[in-house]
């Protein structure tokens, strides 16, 4: 672990380029609401992004072993499951994407707001003042 970084804002950072790039499926889903056949994707929930993240790359230390498998799991969409299709086979619900922007909106907010806060703590610590 190196000392000079801080955490904090590698969780913040790795948050917000997920909901960056959530947002952007979430868009293309909507871009597409009226493709006959499309099946709306989404990205894997954050926590599950950062177990996968977390997890040691495995190494190949003997020419005979397999190599392990490690991918970023942030750039797999996953087909969502929907019930519903419309006539034409396409199965985006304009609500459920919407609620979706909206939530992923929420945590985009809320991750700048805390990043902000903790920006301020380290300048009062170090008597800077805003």
């Amino acid at each position: 672990m190196d000392p000079t970084r801080i955490v904090i804002f590698d969780l913040a950072e790795q948050r917000l380029a997920w909901t960056d790039r959530r947002q952007e499926v979430l868009a293309q889903n909507i871009a597409n609401l009226d493709t006959p056949g499309f099946r709306p994707r989404d990205l894997p929930s954050f926590a599950g992004a950062l177990r996968q993240a977390a997890m040691a790359a495995p190494a190949q230390t003997q020419p005979g072993h397999m190599a392990g498998t490690s991918g970023a799991l942030l750039a797999a969409m996953l087909p969502e499951q929907t019930a519903l299709h419309a006539p034409d086979g396409n199965a985006v619900s304009l609500d459920e994407q919407l609620v979706k922007v909206t939530e992923t909106a929420t945590s985009q907010s809320l991750v700048t707001s805390i990043y902000k806060k903790y920006v301020g703590l380290f300048g009062m610590a170090l008597g800077r003042t805003p």
